[in-house]
């Protein structure tokens, strides 16, 4: 049984009503980000209540609050975008279309927000457009500092945004990919960006899609570090009121489904890009929004259950594998994936190891269940039985790596948005 409702209320992050509906109460976990060091394991750690409400005003999925910003993307922070071919294939497709939509050439310049390790602005830089990259994390800013990505060491808001019109860096195209979830501020954030823009510029901000996330079951993307989930019906809302306009919106396949909303500010009438089609697919996909309920509470009821079907199916799932002698090991340390384990309460003596490629994180621990994080090199020696990829999301992209594991009669294994050995 759902207990959220028996806490003191919250207020809504973006429009302050008070906020009771559940969503889920996914107990307590560490941040998904914090993975540990072997000196580590010997001092304890920090815990948090992982709930998530939905205002009834707005319509805006948040979690509540109980960490600090600060505390979760700390100089530790060891997600490094880099690490996944597809979304560097992604990165350079959008760098490409939007050169091309936006006519952008020497005389433009980029800003992204939470640009992480250069990821998207290097392909940027390479068609000769000035760029600038804002990202708060000390590692991923050294990272894309590294590649020749001039990068501002800060959180975004407001404040920071008219300092940087100040000293000539106004935008004509402002990129935030996978950021707009992790602000707890939101209002404050998004208003940065009505400062930050020309006239005539461009924002564009992904995330993943709460329709998706919630039909599908996606309760692993859930986590500290995201403060909001968000359906494009409020992101509109949340644009309206902080000064920028929603001119567009694409439904894309990344992170088991997201959407790219193409913005810009409100004061600029008769915009270039904002055309009858754009305007189209934006009623289209609030139509389709409304039609699935999404502005009710029934929308939202049944996910907590589907939720704990899932943790159980996989601990049937480990149970048996043991029961008979198969081995089992997991591949990505995603934050998603700590969310599942945490959830689930799988320890090592059901999962003893984690495969990643990332070096920041191997010889590290995944935060929580303390499962230790090694190389490509040990699953090749110890040849598991199955394989949990638990960045479901990149699930072909990591089987394709890992083809060698049926050459000896492994297979892989997904647990979300449902079990599957294949």
């Amino acid at each position: 049984m759902n207990t959220c409702a028996n806490y003191a209320p919250m207020t809504c992050r973006h429009c302050g009503a008070p906020v009771t509906l559940p969503l889920i109460d996914l107990g307590s976990a560490p941040p998904s980000n914090a993975y540990l060091s072997p000196e580590a394991l010997h001092a304890p750690e920090r815990w948090y209540p992982l709930r998530v409400l939905v205002c009834e005003k707005c319509w805006l999925v948040q979690t509540e609050d109980f960490a600090q910003a600060d505390q979760l993307f700390d100089a530790e922070y060891a997600y490094f975008s880099s690490y996944a071919s597809s979304w560097l294939a992604h990165a350079q497709t959008y760098v490409a279309d939007m050169v091309s939509r936006l006519a952008l050439g020497p005389q433009s310049h980029v800003v992204e927000v939470a640009a992480n390790d250069g990821y998207l602005l290097q392909y940027v830089a390479q068609r000769g457009v000035s760029c600038l990259g804002i990202e708060p994390t000390a590692s991923t800013a050294a990272a894309a500092r590294a590649k020749g990505i001039p990068i501002i060491e800060r959180f975004f808001c407001v404040t920071l945004a008219r300092e940087l019109v100040a000293q000539g860096h106004a935008a004509d195209l402002m990129v935030a990919n996978n950021v707009l979830a992790h602000v707890p501020n939101i209002n404050d954030f998004v208003a940065g960006f009505a400062v930050l823009l020309k006239p005539q510029g461009v924002a564009t901000f992904e995330f993943p899609h709460l329709l998706q996330l919630v039909r599908q079951c996606q309760f692993d993307t859930l986590y500290h570090e995201h403060f909001s989930y968000l359906s494009f019906t409020t992101v509109q809302r949340i644009f309206a009121a902080n000064g920028l306009a929603v001119i567009d919106v694409q439904e894309l396949p990344t992170h088991g489904g997201s959407l790219r909303v193409f913005a810009t500010r409100a004061d600029v009438h008769h915009h270039p890009q904002a055309t009858p089609e754009a305007a189209a697919r934006v009623q289209q996909l609030l139509a389709t929004e409304a039609a699935a309920g999404m502005l009710g509470q029934s929308f939202y009821r049944d996910f907590e259950s589907q939720a704990l079907r899932i943790k159980r199916k996989l601990l049937t799932f480990l149970l048996q594998c043991q029961a008979q002698g198969l081995t089992v090991g997991a591949y990505g340390a995603a934050a998603k994936g700590n969310t599942l384990l945490n959830f689930a309460g799988v320890r090592p003596d059901l999962l003893p190891y984690v495969v990643d490629k990332n070096p920041a994180k191997l010889g590290k621990f995944l935060p929580g269940s303390r499962i230790p994080i090694v190389d490509g090199a040990h699953l090749r020696s110890h040849r598991p039985d199955r394989v949990l990829i638990l960045p479901w999301n990149l699930r072909d992209e990591v089987a394709a790596q890992l083809d060698y594991v049926h050459k000896w009669g492994g297979k892989f294994v997904v647990a979300v948005p449902r079990l599957e050995v294949f």
